[in-house]
């Protein structure tokens, strides 16, 4: 039992670790754009996206009980197979932060877990339907809708707007703008703060500590809190990449990019759908670049990009895989 409760201990500090790296890691997700649009001051941006982050995060746990009991069989799920998926997850964040790569933080986690559970446990331990319909469809899906709802959200902009001066118009913007960092911190914080939530609650199960994978109060408060602190240290080597390499924007593009961006996270996380708020906001990026042109979008960073998220899952996959083995070898010494 003592063994069990130091595992669960070991659990829980580990995944406030990840929830803090992933607010720091995908800071740029919520404020990059109001940055780089001089809509907000740095500080001002990442106060406001710290305080957003952590009251969206009380917004439900639908996409918490979709990590805890939608993806692989809870049962099979033990201590072990959880703290490897965070180690694999926390590995792969650090070393995409590092090269300055927006990768998702969600797919991390996911791919860690499925990568310690099928050594752990093997394929039969996937929900595959789970899988299929809460990951990798909205993994292909939500990028696309990113891309084109942004995209035409800039063209209605710019119909409706046709006959103001380009000036007048960045000035309006600007300080519209405001308003939509501070919902696309919100919807960040509704999705992301919720994987922390599912993976605790999924080992308070495998402990025995809860009778189901429903959250805990206490548990909420402890991802919000550690998402918020880390989104207050900012991730300055993204949110140069996201604000100023991917493409140009004015004011009017990052009011754009992130209406559209947190309106789809708002909507997923509702239904318990784990998507990338990296992968929707980058797409929404392209997509109001795309709006002034093929040259509106840097492509070879968008590409770099692009492979970080296809190597996500897989190399969070093998990074928690190996940790569970080294794990599994520990307890056998």
């Amino acid at each position: 039992m003592e063994g069990v409760t130091l595992l669960l201990v070991v659990v829980v500090l580990l995944a406030v670790v990840f929830d803090y790296i992933n607010g720091f890691h995908d800071t740029a997700n919520a404020i990059a754009t109001s940055v780089a649009t001089r809509a907000l001051h740095p500080r001002q941006a990442i106060a406001m996206a710290a305080a957003f982050n952590f009251i969206g995060a009380f917004a439900g746990t639908a996409v918490a009980k979709t990590i805890g009991s939608g993806l692989v069989q809870e049962e099979t799920t033990t201590q072990a197979v959880i703290i490897a998926a965070l180690v694999g997850a926390i590995v792969w964040n650090l070393v995409t932060w590092s090269a300055g790569l927006p990768s998702s933080s969600s797919h991390a986690l996911i791919g860690g877990l499925l990568g310690a559970t099928l050594v752990a446990s093997g394929i039969d331990a996937f929900k595959i339907g789970g899988i299929v319909g809460k990951v990798l469809v909205p993994m292909i899906v939500s990028p696309v809708v990113g891309f084109v709802g942004a995209f035409g959200l800039m063209l209605g902009i710019y119909w409706v707007f046709r006959k103001v001066r380009r000036r007048p118009l960045g000035r309006v913007f600007r300080r519209v703008q405001v308003l939509s960092a501070g919902f696309m911190a919100f919807s960040h914080g509704s999705n992301d703060a919720q994987k922390t939530m599912g993976i605790i609650t999924l080992a308070l199960f495998s402990a025995g500590v809860i009778p189901d994978v429903s959250v805990p109060v206490w548990v909420i408060v402890t991802a919000a809190t550690a998402l918020s602190l880390g989104t207050a240290i900012g991730g300055w080597r993204i949110m140069r990449t996201m604000g100023h390499r991917v493409a140009d924007l004015e004011p009017v593009h990052g009011f754009a990019a992130e209406t559209t961006s947190a309106t789809i996270l708002f909507t997923t996380a509702h239904f318990g759908i784990p998507v990338s708020t990296t992968h929707v906001i980058s797409s929404a990026i392209m997509g109001v670049g795309s709006s002034r042109g093929p040259r509106g979008v840097r492509w070879g960073v968008a590409r770099n990009i692009l492979v970080a998220w296809v190597v996500t899952i897989p190399a969070a996959a093998g990074v928690a895989a190996l940790s569970w083995i080294v794990l599994r070898l520990v307890e056998l010494g």
